[in-house]
């Protein structure tokens, strides 16, 4: 397989990031591809799985990760292949949802994750999302915001169809522009952080196919599994749960995370953030803040 790895340079500096990178190249079923991770606080705390989406990578965590390790947990946030600091297939064919959806199984089960809250957004939603019901007994608690599942039964909203037609015409997307316009008051050094992976439009194969998995039609690749989890998570979950929406948002914002609400089998009524938009963990102190303390309750 044609490989791409970041320079560690481009890791230098980053703002808010101060974290020690951990790598695996033994997946099963992934050998020879190096995935990174962030894996903050005592080995033997309950976990926060902290799933980034499009275009971002773990990052996007840097504000939560602090505050869930200050609670009493461990915080473990992987980039997923093609972002981040984890190796970048060159061809675009190679990602696909069961590409991603197995490497986060896989990964789960080879660090032995126990008593797991999965935090998830965009894709770290899509993916995750379809996570607990194959690794029940692993899973205990629920964050969830700007997200969705593909379950290929229900049409695209507009504002989806706009971004991926978008995203087919940017192979280069300025994703450092990008955050500039969708996350209020984030500083050039932050933006130029988001983009720090992606040196050139060679490591953005991942980036470009994200927008195309999203199944559109029942039979469309992660659609049946989407299902599945949609019907386990309204019937069998039995976890706590928690809901943060960006209400700015034009993709997955209050319409689409009420419908999300109404499939999690007693999810409270949601945090709301109304000058968040799609990258809400830029509120995320407040987030994980509220959410623990609706844990504990």
């Amino acid at each position: 397989m044609d490989l791409l790895r970041t320079p560690e340079q481009c890791f230098s500096d980053l703002p808010g990031y101060a974290f020690a990178p951990h790598y695996t190249d033994a997946l099963r079923g992934y050998e020879g591809l190096r995935m990174h991770y962030l894996d903050e606080g005592e080995s033997t705390a309950p976990v926060a799985l902290c799933l980034h989406g499009q275009p971002t990578w773990s990052y996007l965590y840097r504000k939560m990760i602090p505050v869930f390790v200050a609670g009493g947990m461990r915080a473990i946030a992987p980039d997923l292949f093609g972002f981040g600091r984890s190796d970048k297939p060159v061809d675009e064919a190679v990602y696909s949802f069961g590409f991603h959806r197995e490497a986060l199984m896989r990964l789960v089960e080879q660090l032995d994750l126990r008593e797991v809250t999965l935090v998830c957004q965009d894709w770290g939603g899509l993916l995750g999302l379809t996570l607990p019901m194959d690794l029940p007994d692993r899973f205990k608690r629920l964050i969830v915001m700007n997200t969705a599942l593909g379950t290929g039964d229900q049409p695209l909203g507009a504002g989806f169809l706009a971004w991926r037609a978008f995203s087919n015409r940017s192979p280069d997307m300025d994703i450092a522009g990008l955050m500039k316009r969708s996350v209020a008051g984030i500083g050039d050094a932050e933006a130029a952080a988001y983009a720090a992976p992606f040196p050139d439009i060679r490591y953005k194969a991942g980036v470009r196919r994200f927008p195309n998995l999203v199944p559109d039609r029942p039979e469309a690749e992660g659609a049946a599994l989407s299902r599945r989890a949609r019907d386990w998570w309204s019937t069998q979950w039995s976890g706590r749960s928690f809901m943060a929406i960006g209400m700015q948002d034009p993709v997955l914002g209050p319409p689409a995370m009420q419908a999300l609400r109404g499939l999690i089998r007693g999810c409270p009524q949601p945090l709301e953030i109304p000058q968040a938009g799609h990258f809400v963990q830029e509120a995320g102190e407040l987030i994980v803040q509220r959410a623990l303390e609706s844990f504990q309750a």
